[in-house]
């Protein structure tokens, strides 16, 4: 493939609601460019973009694939990304990379969580946008429906370009408002035809002229000059309403609207067009500043004669390919085995092999300039490094990403395949930086944090297909804990007579409740009745029976011992024997100390749609949660809900949130400290979780 400079490359991320026809479009624009030669379908599993086994089998978008294809003079790289909540990391990456986001919007079903998710990220990576409203061939679609949903949800900025005429129910032209034409579709073809006449715009729910007036007041408004021929009631040249659109999307004033079907490919070329002629290069939008080793801000511009930086945004870990590294690169110039430094490691290396991706198929780039996306292969870096030249080493911002919050506890499903399943989830660690995987101390078990069910699913079929570990998941245990209520002074003494020496210790132990998460030992013994050299054996014989309480086998917090009499003999007594007495001191100890169960308690920070605010409360009353305030949030009809929740109740809590909120939703939960569990909950956890000698 030919290099392109920076002013002739695309970088689109197509992004939207999970079923609004992304990786329809996304097949439709390749096939129509020429890019392939045949239009895959979703449900056959047959697209470009959607090539992995996960996503044929699920029939969706699971991750960010690039696909690469010309028009004209350009060269577009497309980012197809997921649309499903689970996967949303994909989305983030996808548009970080891309210099513009299409957002696809069902003409169906109209504007949806996903559309606004898709819509504030790129809004947060300052990135222009611009809406497609796709499925115009089903029975049920409704331009119009969806065009007011959007001026209402998204504001003045939205500005159609390019609008169905619609008689009879049914499409009979589309109308090109940029070149004030419109075109039918015979066989996919488009055939100019004749402008709709009055008696048809007077039929539709929208005015074509209106809408036209509505395209020139939103040019008007990026320039001064334009603003005055408007006013002055002149009409706008094809170039100034092209210039004044592209200067506008830039400025982020802009959003354009069309509309496609990606089935009978009605519109595409419309679209294809408008890419050409709206969307920004690389060279307008892609400068920003990094940071030099010393901390000093350094500006990095999309121009190839300045130093390489090249960011990592995305990492793939084939177990048969290798490491897959998608880079973006925002200066310079990159090559295969060049010789490049690891900004956010200091460590040097050299390129691998460089490809761009028609889906899973790889060309060979002999150079990737300024403002392109191509891959490495099989290099030593991870999503968020920045690869640069030596001569200007800096690293460019890193991507949040969401964090996870659905835990599963994981083991293997077979003995010995343990270290197998820490390697695989490594090398997925390395391509999802949302996911999370660690040792959960209090209860030994192993922890996978995900983003929801499917994510979950996605991975443990990963493990097993292309790791070849098979785990089973199950809700991760409680850390619950034991202390005691008031105090006693308890007797402990282990005396046993065999054949030579046998074994004689007796202490006298008070036991009490204390302020600590570890275990307070004192002496306050008189006279020598326990000689000190036996004080270390009585500690660790106490050290080592607090693990486990005498209710249900969990590790005692709040406990404080005092050594204060007992008797030892000259021959038969030995640290084992005092160890051992302190052990029967401490389990008839605590019998009588009125022990009891702690829980778990976290502090919850959930935001929800103000509507839901009542449903929410209602769910954290039915939680045994208590509900601290609520605030407003900065994000228009959205509230902040603070509470403290016990850890027992939140496991189903991620599911139960995207239901409520249809997505909206987000919270942040971490344990906080440890209260008694009510009564009415004690015999049920000790039932399930008592541990016998």
């Amino acid at each position: 493939m030919k290099k392109f400079d920076s002013t002739k490359i695309k970088n689109i991320a197509v992004a939207g609601h999970a079923g609004s026809g992304k990786t329809s479009l996304t097949e439709a624009l390749l096939y129509k460019s020429g890019a392939t030669d045949r239009l895959g379908k979703v449900l056959d599993g047959t697209t470009v973009s959607d090539y992995t086994a996960d996503e044929i089998k699920r029939k969706c978008s699971v991750y960010t694939s690039l696909s690469v294809m010309e028009t004209g003079e350009y060269k577009i790289n497309l980012l197809d990304t997921p649309g499903l909540f689970d996967y949303e990391s994909g989305m983030v990456e996808g548009i970080y990379a891309s210099g513009c986001v299409m957002i696809t919007v069902s003409g169906k079903s109209g504007v949806k969580v996903g559309t606004h998710k898709a819509y504030d990220c790129a809004k947060k990576f300052g990135k222009p946008t611009m809406f497609v409203v796709t499925k115009l061939d089903d029975d049920n679609a409704n331009f119009n429906n969806v065009l007011t949903q959007l001026k209402s949800e998204f504001g003045p900025t939205v500005c159609p370009v390019v609008v169905p005429v619609i008689a009879d129910r049914k499409i009979v032209s589309y109308v090109n408002l940029i070149e004030m034409k419109a075109y039918k579709y015979e066989n996919g073809k488009a055939v100019e035809t004749d402008m709709p006449t009055a008696e048809i715009s007077e039929k539709m729910e929208y005015r074509i002229d209106g809408l036209i007036e509505a395209v020139s007041e939103a040019v008007a408004e990026t320039d001064e000059e334009l603003f005055e021929k408007f006013f002055s009631g002149e009409a706008f040249t094809q170039k100034e309403l092209i210039d004044g659109i592209h200067k506008g999307m830039n400025e982020g004033i802009i959003t354009p609207v069309t509309c496609v079907s990606s089935t009978d490919l009605s519109g595409v070329d419309m679209l294809l067009k408008e890419i050409d002629l709206l969307l920004p290069p690389p060279s307008e939008k892609d400068a920003l500043v990094g940071e030099a080793p010393n901390g000093e801000p350094v500006e990095v511009a999309c121009c190839e004669s300045d130093p390489l930086a090249a960011f990592v945004f995305k990492t793939v870990a084939d177990p048969f390919v290798g490491k897959m590294s998608y880079m973006k690169v925002f200066s310079g110039a990159i090559t295969p085995n060049k010789e490049v430094v690891n900004a956010s490691s200091g460590s040097t290396e050299k390129t691998g092999k460089l490809v761009t991706l028609q889906g899973k198929k790889q060309i060979d780039v002999p150079e990737a300039g300024a403002g392109d996306i191509v891959v490495a292969m099989k290099m030593n870096v991870n999503t968020n490094d920045t690869i640069c030249d030596s001569s200007r080493v800096v690293k460019l911002p890193a991507i949040e990403f969401p964090k996870p919050c659905y835990k599963m506890a994981v083991k293997a499903k077979k003995q010995g395949d343990e270290s197998k399943i820490s390697a695989a989830v490594s090398r997925l660690l390395e391509e999802d930086l949302t996911l999370a995987y660690g040792l959960d101390t209090s209860t030994n078990e192993m922890i996978l944090s995900t983003l929801g069910g499917l994510h979950l699913d996605s991975v443990v079929g990963r493990l097993k297909n292309d790791f070849g570990v098979d785990v089973q998941t199950s809700v991760p245990k409680i850390s619950y804990r034991e202390t005691i209520r008031k105090k006693v002074k308890v007797q402990g003494r282990h005396k046993k007579q065999s054949g030579g020496h046998g074994q004689y210790g007796d202490v006298w132990i008070e036991f009490e409740p204390c302020l600590s998460d570890e275990l307070v030992f004192e002496e306050k013994v008189f006279g020598g009745a326990v000689p000190k050299n036996f004080f270390p054996a009585v500690e660790k014989g106490l050290q080592e029976s607090v693990r486990k309480g005498v209710l249900a086998g969990f590790p005692v917090v709040g406990l404080k011992a005092i050594l204060v009499d007992g008797s030892y003999h000259p021959v038969d007594s030995s640290e084992m024997a005092f160890k051992m007495a302190a052990s029967i001191a401490y389990k008839e100890g605590l019998r009588q100390a009125e022990p009891i169960l702690l829980e778990p308690i976290g502090a919850l920070n959930v935001i929800v749609p103000d509507e839901n605010t009542g449903d929410m409360m209602g769910e954290l009353n039915k939680r045994r949660g208590r509900v601290l305030g609520m605030n407003p949030t900065e994000k228009h009809g959205l509230t902040e809900i603070v509470a403290e929740v016990p850890m027992a109740e939140m496991a189903d809590f991620t599911m139960t949130l995207r239901q409520m909120t249809q997505g909206r939703g987000s919270f942040n939960f971490e344990k906080v400290r440890y209260e008694p569990l009510p009564a009415n909950l004690v015999a049920d956890v000790i039932a399930k979780n008592a541990v016998t000698d």
